[in-house]
């Protein structure tokens, strides 16, 4: 593995913390060109001093996925700097936590521009280039992708909307070689449920979930860098996950019920 994103371009949108950072740091080790992308200008530039230090080639864009101007940005600069894109990992995401009868409609719509449209700007601009190099394209997913996740409506949706598209751009491509990948994490231990939105948009900030118990990022990476080696269609990760896509398919009800007293179990759950 080493050897195979040695000197490859690669592209992590929400590279400042979480599964981005762990997997920028990780292909930065294996000796890829890393580009790192996310809002926090500040925390990328120390994320790249440091990676510089370890003697690595990065450098970093701020982008706001939500915005297609930003993304067009990212993949001009990344071009310009490096000449090529030979991996484009969408990972940037934002989640919610709140009842659809509650929620504001303005959080749904803030959840489909950076879950949704964040992935689909930034491999429309990327395509040429990853077709170019016959390289990878990758969205980081989540288990509310495939099924319905309660409290989470506008997250859940963003991710089914994320899969189609994903789903979509890999048949359109089966003979052109652009190999396209979901990577399905279970609950992992990251920013994005504090970050989360809650019914009126403001952010959640303390997560609801126990964070030791849950996946750490630095697996999810070793998931996607090993999934890209072996070109799979979908990486799906943790017990609850494979678990969840199993029942999904033979037992839709029952997962329906567990996923609901799952989440109904969280302090301050907005369900009973």
């Amino acid at each position: 593995m080493k050897y195979l994103f040695k000197n490859k371009v690669a592209i992590v949108t929400g590279s400042s913390s979480g599964i981005g950072l762990a997997t920028a740091r990780l292909l930065a080790e294996k000796g890829a060109k890393v580009v790192l992308a996310a809002r926090n200008k500040e925390k990328l530039d120390e994320i790249v001093k440091e990676l510089k230090e370890n003697g690595t080639n990065v450098f970093a864009v701020k982008t706001d996925v939500s915005s297609e101007q930003d993304c067009k940005n990212l993949i001009e600069e990344t071009v310009n700097h490096y000449k090529a894109i030979d991996i484009l990992i969408n990972n940037a995401g934002i989640s919610m936590r709140a009842l659809f009868k509650d929620v504001d409609l303005g959080v749904i719509r803030t959840l489909m521009e950076v879950n949704f449209f964040g992935t689909v700007y930034c491999t429309k601009y990327a395509l040429p280039y990853l077709m170019e190099a016959k390289g990878s394209v990758i969205g980081v997913s989540s288990v509310a992708g495939f099924h319905g996740m309660p409290g989470r409506i506008g997250y859940s949706a963003s991710k089914h909307a994320m899969h189609g598209f994903m789903n979509s751009l890999r048949i359109e491509n089966l003979k052109t070689g652009l190999h396209v990948m979901l990577v399905i994490p279970g609950f992992t231990a990251s920013n994005v449920r504090k970050s989360a939105l809650v019914a009126d948009g403001s952010v959640q900030c303390e997560s609801p979930r126990k964070e030791g118990k849950m996946m750490m990022p630095e697996e999810v990476a070793k998931a996607i860098l090993k999934g890209i080696r072996r070109k799979k269609k979908k990486v799906l990760l943790t017990f609850l996950g494979k678990g969840s896509a199993i029942m999904q398919k033979w037992y839709p009800s029952y997962l329906d019920w567990l996923f609901y007293y799952h989440l109904a179990k969280e302090p301050d759950s907005p369900f009973e």
